[in-house]
């Protein structure tokens, strides 16, 4: 279905237009509602893949391998053994296809696996039905709500936390698959 690999400069020009795409950055960062030039996207895809303490990988489909997206972990600290899980899939056409629980498996298991962490958390927007589905799948758990910390079409809503442990992920024997 789909495969991670690394993303390069290059891969700028597809977030060109999934930035631009409201329906597509509805949950996405805070920091793409306001890109809104290519001078803009640019400083940020270069940001990104400098960031330290990171992992980025673009998201492929695995017949084609075209960019569809990207996802990993960030704020990783090595003391903690902890991580922040996100992912963007700027391909409409991958929506509601499995490609974010399958994508969501595979860095949970990087993460716990070639990263050595033992939490990884993520939010979520309460409105992301979708994400919501797919975390929960991939073995997240809520661990709490952060009360109208987003605002969507000028509607505050809760932000979820959620978490999976190591333990946790080896006892549902989801470093198996």
């Amino acid at each position: 279905m789909v495969k991670l690999a690394p993303l390069h400069p290059e891969h700028v020009v597809h977030f060109y237009t999934w930035l631009r795409d409201p329906e597509v950055i509805a949950y996405s960062l805070s920091a793409f509602q306001s890109m809104k030039t290519m001078q803009q996207i640019d400083q940020w895809f270069a940001a990104t893949l400098a960031q330290a303490n990171t992992l980025n990988v673009g998201i492929y489909w695995a017949e084609t391998n075209a960019l569809i997206g990207y996802a990993g972990l960030s704020s990783i600290s090595v003391p903690n053994q902890s991580g922040e899980y996100f992912i963007f899939i700027g391909e409409k056409a991958a929506w509601g296809k499995g490609v974010g629980t399958a994508v969501t498996k595979q860095i949970v298991h990087l993460g716990f696996t070639s990263h050595q962490l033992n939490r990884i958390m993520l939010t979520v927007s309460e409105l992301n039905t979708g994400g919501l589905k797919a975390y929960t799948k991939a073995g997240f758990t809520l661990e709490g709500r952060l009360r109208q910390a987003a605002c969507w079409q000028g509607i505050f809503h809760d932000k979820l936390v959620m978490s999976i442990l190591k333990a946790e992920w080896l006892a549902q024997g989801l470093g198996l698959e």
